[in-house]
C-alpha cells in the first residue's frame, strides 16, 4: 500500500511508523485509518519484535478531522467506516506479540490520545498536552480511549477528562498514570529507538504472552486467571528463548534471544 498520511521505516526488527498529514496538525481522516491498519498488519507479516508510533512536527495526533467530517455526504456512515479501520488497527496492535511504544511528541486529542494510551510503553515529550476533546464536539469517545483511559487511571479520573475536557500536561498525565515517563522534547526519538531496540533484543512471545494476561486483568476470575498463567508459562518452556532464558540464568550470562 502506498501511503500518504503516514511514514514507515522498518529496521533491525523494529518498525517505526510517524503518522504525518505534512502540515502543522496531524489530524486523523479516513485515508490515515486505511494506512494505520495496512501497517499494523505489516508489522506481524515482517515479524516486527517492537514497533514505535509517533508523529510529526509538534503534534502526535489530535483526533478526528472534523472539516472531512462536515464534507462526507453521510457523517454517521463516514465515521463508522474511520472507527472500523482504527479500530482494526489498535486490535492488531494490542494483540501482536511485539511490545508497542507509543512516542507523544506533541498534542493528542481524541482519536489521537485513545491510539497514545493503547500503547505498551508511552513516553510523551515534556511539551505533549492531553485532552479527550470528544464531547467539546458533541460525540462519545471511539479509538479505544473508553478501554484503556478507565484502566489507567481509575474510573472517576476517567470520567472527569471525558466529560470536563481538562487538558494535562505531560508532567500530569505521567502523575495520573496515563503515560509511563516524560521526556525531553529533543531526546524523544533516540529515547523511543533505543528502548525499541531493547524490546527487540528481548524474548518476543514471552512479551506476547504477558501483554495477553495483562490485558484480562480486570475481567477474568482469580482461577480463571491463573490457568491462564500457567498455561503460559508452560507454553514458554517450549519456545527456543525460554530455554535459553533459563540456560543463560545457570551459566550466568546473558541471554542471546531470537524472538522464537
Amino acid at each position: 500500500m502506498h501511503y500518504e498520511t503516514i511514514r514507515w521505516s522498518f529496521d533491525k526488527d523494529v518498525a517505526e511508523i510517524t503518522m504525518d498529514r505534512k502540515g502543522p496538525v496531524t489530524a486523523l481522516n479516513a485515508r490515515m485509518c486505511d494506512e494505520l491498519f495496512d501497517a499494523a498488519c505489516r508489522c506481524d507479516a515482517m515479524g516486527a519484535r517492537a514497533v514505535i508510533l509517533t508523529g510529526s512536527g509538534k503534534t502526535f495526533n489530535v483526533g478526528g478531522d472534523l472539516d472531512e467530517f462536515a464534507a462526507a455526504p453521510d457523517m454517521a456512515d463516514h465515521v463508522t467506516r474511520m472507527a472500523t479501520m482504527v479500530h482494526a488497527a489498535v486490535s492488531r496492535f494490542a494483540h501482536m506479540d511485539a511490545p508497542l511504544i507509543c512516542a507523544v511528541n506533541g498534542s493528542a486529542g481524541g482519536a489521537g490520545l485513545s491510539m497514545a494510551l493503547a500503547g505498551d510503553i508511552v513516553l510523551a515529550a515534556d511539551r505533549a498536552k492531553f485532552v479527550s476533546a470528544y464531547t467539546a464536539s458533541g460525540l462519545s469517545p471511539d479509538g479505544s480511549l473508553t478501554y484503556f483511559l478507565a484502566k489507567h487511571i481509575g474510573l472517576l479520573r476517567a470520567k472527569e477528562l471525558v466529560l470536563t475536557n481538562r487538558v494535562l500536561t505531560a508532567e500530569e498525565a505521567r502523575d495520573w498514570g496515563m503515560i509511563t515517563r516524560v521526556v525531553a522534547a529533543n531526546d524523544l526519538p533516540a529515547e523511543a529507538r533505543a528502548l525499541a531496540a531493547q524490546m527487540a533484543a528481548g524474548p518476543t512471545k514471552a512479551f506476547g504472552r504477558a501483554k495477553h494476561l495483562l490485558e484480562t486483568a480486570f475481567s477474568e476470575s482469580l482461577e480463571t486467571q491463573l490457568d491462564k498463567e500457567t498455561r503460559a508459562i508452560a507454553a514458554m518452556m517450549r519456545t527456543r528463548d525460554g530455554s535459553e532464558g533459563i540456560a543463560a540464568f545457570l551459566a550466568k550470562r546473558s541471554a542471546s534471544f531470537s524472538g522464537t
